[in-house]
This record gives C-alpha cells, structure tokens and sequence, in this order.
C-alpha cells in the first residue's frame, strides 16, 4: 500500500514539473527566436529545471565524482535507461542524441524535441551526414552534445562495444571528446536494478516504470573523466573511449545472471518480459 501510494505522489508532482519545463521551454522557443544562442540556453534552464526536479520528485540521488565539461562540449557515456537522461541533465546543459523511437512517447517525446533533442533512426543510414551536420550546428551555438555510443541501453553487467559513426564529427575536426559512467543502486531488500532501473531486453515500459517508481530511493553515482580523447581515427576514438567508460563504470549484475536471464528467453520468449516486469517478487 505504501509502495502504491509512493508511485501516485510521484506521478501527481511530476505533472506540475513537466508543464512548467515544457512551457518554460515553449516561450523561450517563441519568444527568443530573434536570439538564437539565449533561446539555446533557456532551453537548457528549462531541461536542466525537468531533471532536477523529476529526479527529486522520484527519488533519484545523483552523486557526482570529477569535473562536469562546460559548453561547448561533446560527451559520451554508457547507457542503461531511460533515466539516464535524467540524471545526466541535473549536470549538464546539453542536447541529446537519442533513438528516434523517444520521438513517440507520450509526454517525453514532446518535452524532448521542444528542448532540441537530436533524434536518430540508426536504421536509416543515409540520414546520418543531416545528423552530424546538426551536432555540428549545436556545437557552433554554444551547447553541448551528449551521445550513447553503444547504441542501446544494457543490463548494466558490462560497457557493450560503442559504434563509432556519431564519432565521425570529433574526430574529423580534431575536437576533444569527453566521457561519463553512470551506474545505479537500489535499498537493500529491493528488487535489484537490473530489475527495476535499468532499462533492456524486452522489458515493457509501463510494468518497468511502475517497478521503478515504487522504490523509495535510487541512487545514481555519476562520474565524469578528467581527461577528454581526441583521435583522428573514429573507430580508435571509440576504442579510447569505450575503455575510459569501461574503467569508471561500476556493474549493476553480473555477466552470469544476465545470460541465464536470457538463456530463458531463449526457451520461452514469453517468459523473460514476465520476470523483468514482477522484479524479484515472483521469482
């Protein structure tokens, strides 16, 4: 019952957060188009303003180790929810490369694209030159771009290999590329994060985000690199970063649970959507 009441709390303060960054965002589109480089930043107020206060209303505590880059900027950083975004947003003022299927969603999709969200089909190959020509766009206004180079969002047991095509900017214009490692944590008697935070597979959206509401709390440890990677080569430039991420980043599960989590979908592909949404409850 707590638990239940927890999630409709969270659900009622996150209206009033959501209309004010969207509307904050909205007017500055409007009202500051003469002035392209002031609407670029009260954007980014308005989308910092929605992160700081959903990750506050849904009980998400972000600790930061290192140095935030300051725009402009380009960063990458492993990828393990939608929360993510969130919770990179609370440190930095920056546009996000993301999967164009956010583009649909009820709500996010909306704030997202009015706050200049860079959405990408990584089907769709022959978009790629207008999507680096936009990074390049953004950068030259004075904001910086985050990416999640592996593509997907993971279980959390390991940094998945980064694909280096959004890497092709930095790399042919000499630009110095920084990195971040996130991870989560969840109370102890929770059902654990691979669970209820992180975000893959075939977990459904609405199951997995009632799950995640219900915790009390959600730590989120965030680390920025001291050093930023600048490589004329794409590909070595992702192998740099990859391993920087890799050495920062803290697993959620281990490589074992995930597989036999996946050995049983396997079997029965009906099964593993069922236990990711139950958390640990069922098992």
């Amino acid at each position: 019952m707590i638990a239940t009441l927890r999630v409709l709390r969270r659900i009622l303060f996150a209206v009033p957060v959501t209309a004010t960054a969207y509307g904050w965002a909205l007017a500055a589109s409007f009202l500051l188009a003469p002035w392209p480089r002031a609407k670029v930043r009260q954007q980014g107020h308005a989308f910092r303003f929605w992160c700081r206060g959903l990750c506050r209303v849904f009980g998400v505590r972000v600790r930061v180790s290192g140095r935030p880059p300051s725009p402009p900027f380009f960063l990458v950083s492993n990828h393990l929810s939608y929360v993510d975004i969130l919770v990179l947003g609370t440190e930095l003022p920056c546009v996000f490369v993301a999967k164009a299927e956010i583009d649909d969603w009820p709500i996010f999709g909306a704030l997202c694209r009015s706050v200049n969200t860079i959405f990408i089909d990584r089907r769709a190959k022959r978009d790629l030159p207008r999507i680096l020509a936009v990074i390049e766009t953004t950068l030259s206004a004075g904001q910086g771009v985050v990416i999640f180079p592996e593509g997907t969002s993971s279980a959390g047991c390991e940094v998945m290999a980064f694909r280096s095509s959004l890497l092709d900017l930095p790399a042919r214009l000499g630009y110095a590329v920084h990195w971040a490692a996130l991870t989560y944590r969840v109370p102890p008697g929770s059902p654990p994060p691979h669970l209820c935070v992180t975000w893959w597979a075939d977990m459904p959206l609405g199951p997995h985000l009632r799950e995640l509401l219900r915790l009390p709390w959600i730590e989120a440890p965030l680390l920025f690199g001291e050093t930023p990677y600048a490589e004329a080569d794409r590909k070595r430039l992702a192998e740099r970063l990859r391993a920087a991420v890799e050495e920062g980043f803290e697993p959620v599960v281990a490589r074992e649970e995930v597989d036999r989590l996946m050995a049983l979908r396997e079997t029965d592909p009906d099964a593993l959507p069922a236990v990711l949404a139950a958390g640990v409850k069922n098992r």
